[in-house]
């Protein structure tokens, strides 16, 4: 169950205040709101500015063994679960059977979740619609159908399917179809000899849930599997192939589909997906396209069903008993990410149901009644006068970098009013949706938790499918309020929810500069995801066109190459390096915000000196704001899956790595020529 959605997300968690009551009196970290107790002072900030600033904090922080990692952001997911744990256990609490009200269908889901005898007692049967419509398929076509029906039951599929904004005709929606069926991180993972002990637990994996599910020759089947898998990655676009809009625009008919990809029944699969009836498709990584065809027609009907049975199997182990969520968690959060125990039940039923990582972008969270937790959790943890402040922090944001797009000095008249344009148009979106969800056709039983995981499925794509026939909602968000994240969508809007509105991202009672390192340059990174290498693409009405003259996108694609450049040469891992190609839109959208932030702030204290608190200047603390929020370590599995297939650099070099290029950074730390960050004037990289 998955969805597709083209935005550009900062990938940071949050933290709750309490509830919704006034601001509090005093900082969360006092006495000012930075982490006084968290500096290394041994280190020079112009060799390590991340060290500098975190490393009282690396020392005394362990990675918990249910987490790969240990992250102010993992600090601040974990006490968001505990006010939805507070809220669904709440909810659960004498749950009618089939409850009809949002609350109780909230309590009844996580009630489901947490009984894990009944879980025990129904055990595979809990997926016997799968299972059963697999081996019952009598080919390849009616197979194609049931991967058509994976956007509400558990079947995996060899290509996506999503609904979003035209993004040549912005005024309607489109159905966009896109490669998929890797069970692995990414590409390399199939390709790379490093990646070999990776793939043998995978095809371990894959046998293991097999075997539960009953299938035949589960051991021998699963190296087919693997192998299935890798024709797919082989015939893929890379991470960075698949990051350019303009070369995923392809509109094509039904009819053009199937002649340019024979070998899978293309009807079959739309009219599973409720999308027969469409005229026009927006075909993403079309040359891969005929590829993964030929892969799955010439692959055997029987690998084809082992294939489909196990990602079911995959797709669902959450929800199935301990045998199956055990295999997946020593795989998936064990292998891959080097995560040592299971997080406790109550926090995997909050991600069931619609936990604090619910996006379109998080595959596990498709399903879920989200935006029903959503609800239930702005009504009693998010502060109405946070909606206000960051509102007015955002008009704060955009004066400052309407002024850097105004005095840009290597953009062209012509192009510098069209980004004005965009700026002013940019529509921004803080705390929650303005209309919610209506989940009154949802039935949810307390007794069923995979019926209520394809219920919630269900009514989401319903939902999509139904809107899609409409015009064009631009108050939509694809964030749900709890979530600790913010983005920039094809809206060309810039969405920041309740989760991530919070210390130390957002603190009332923090010293302003704090605030303005921390979420004002998280403003100005979605801002500035507008103007990064895929998002300069979209103009002003959400609508993708060329509106840069040559002589300013050459000078655009100098400058970002030369960022680029540096990141290359960053190795969180030994023997594997930041992709700059990958990275880069974040890379420039994190050097945009820090840089619009610090030009805020200056703005806002209207010619008069920055106070100094804890012998520390107000630029100082600006830094110090955003250096503090990228604060955590990771298992080495976990630092290397990410750098690998994350479009995000590794925390330390989100600091380090755009410090180095922001002039004033030189001058409140004092960095000399000769330290390890130091860039010559002339040679750090000015962008936005």
């Amino acid at each position: 169950m998955a969805h597709l959605r083209i935005v550009g997300l900062i990938v940071v968690s949050a933290l709750t205040v309490g509830a919704a009551v006034a601001a509090p009196a005093s900082p969360y970290y006092p006495p000012f709101g930075l982490d006084l107790t968290a500096f290394d002072k041994t280190a020079e900030p112009g060799n390590d500015f991340f060290q500098y600033a975190n490393g009282g904090y690396l020392a005394r922080t362990v990675i918990p063994p249910d987490q790969p990692m240990a992250t102010r952001r993992s600090d601040m997911t974990d006490r968001i679960e505990a006010h939805l744990h507070l809220i669904l256990d709440d909810a659960a609490r004498n749950v009618p059977l089939v409850p009809n009200d949002l609350r109780g269908k909230v309590g009844a889901f996580y009630a489901a979740f947490m009984d894990e005898a009944r879980i025990d007692r129904t055990g595979v049967h809990a997926i016997d619609p799968e299972l059963a419509a697999i081996r019952s398929a009598p080919d390849l076509a009616a197979l194609a159908t049931l991967m058509g029906r994976s956007t509400i039951d558990f079947y995996p599929s060899p290509f996506a399917v999503a609904i979003d904004v035209d993004l040549k005709h912005p005024d309607r929606y489109a159905v966009y179809l896109s490669q998929s069926g890797l069970g692995l991180p990414g590409i390399d993972y199939y390709t790379k000899p490093d990646f070999a002990p990776q793939r043998t637990a995978y095809r371990t994996y894959a046998a293991k849930l097999l075997t539960l599910a009953g299938w035949p020759q589960s051991d021998a089947v699963a190296q087919d599997v693997l192998a299935f898998e890798t024709g797919i990655a082989q015939a893929s676009w890379t991470e960075v192939e698949q990051r350019d809009p303009t070369t995923q625009y392809n509109p094509v008919t039904p009819d053009q589909l199937t002649a340019s990809a024979p070998g899978f029944a293309w009807q079959n699969y739309l009219t599973a997906a409720q999308l027969g009836d469409r005229s026009s498709l927006i075909a993403m990584q079309n040359t891969a396209f005929p590829k993964i065809a030929a892969v799955v027609a010439h692959t055997p009907v029987q690998v084809v069903k082992a294939w489909m049975a196990f990602r079911s199997a995959d797709d669902a182990a959450p929800y199935l008993p301990a045998a199956f969520s055990d295999a997946r968690f020593a795989f998936r959060d064990g292998v891959l990410e080097g995560q040592a125990q299971q997080q406790p039940r109550w926090k995997r039923g909050i991600a069931a149901v619609g936990g604090a990582d619910c996006s379109y972008a998080v595959h596990s969270c498709f399903g879920t009644l989200k935006w029903a937790v959503g609800q239930l959790y702005v009504a009693r943890y998010f502060p109405p006068a946070t909606k206000a402040t960051i509102t007015a922090l955002v008009v704060e944001l955009k004066s400052a970098f309407r002024h850097r797009l105004a005095t840009n000095t290597w953009m062209g008249p012509a192009t510098k009013a069209e980004a004005l344009k965009k700026l002013d148009a940019t529509l921004v979106k803080v705390g929650y949706p303005d209309r919610w969800r209506d989940y009154k056709g949802v039935v949810i039983r307390r007794d069923d938790l995979t019926g209520d995981v394809r219920a919630g499925a269900a009514d989401d794509w319903a939902f999509v499918t139904q809107r899609s026939r409409g015009p064009v909602d631009r108050g939509e968000w694809l964030l749900a309020p709890q979530a600790n994240n913010a983005y920039n969508g094809s809206f060309n809007d810039i969405v920041f929810p309740a989760g991530i509105l919070q210390a130390p991202i957002f603190d009332a009672a923090a010293d302003p500069a704090i605030n303005y390192g921390a979420v004002g340059a998280v403003i100005g990174h979605e801002m500035t995801h507008g103007f990064d290498d895929e998002g300069r693409q979209i103009d002003a009405d959400g609508a993708l066109r060329d509106w840069w003259t040559p002589a300013d996108a050459a000078a655009f694609e100098a400058r970002a190459a030369a960022l680029g450049k540096q990141y290359a040469q960053y190795e969180p891992v030994p023997g594997i390096h930041i992709n700059p190609q990958l990275t880069m839109g974040e890379n420039i959208a994190d050097l945009g915000g820090l840089s619009i932030a610090l030009d805020a702030y200056h703005a806002s204290l209207h010619g008069k000196p920055a106070p100094v608190l804890a012998g520390l200047t107000g630029d100082q603390r600006v830094f110090l704001g955003w250096a503090q929020g990228w604060a955590g370590k990771a298992t080495p599995e976990e630092i290397k899956r990410l750098t690998i297939s994350d479009p995000h650099s590794y925390r330390k070099y989100r600091v380090d790595g755009v410090v180095r290029n922001i002039d004033g950074w030189y001058a409140a730390f004092a960095v000399k020529a000769t330290d390890k960050y130091s860039v010559a004037p002339d040679q750090r990289v000015r962008i936005w």
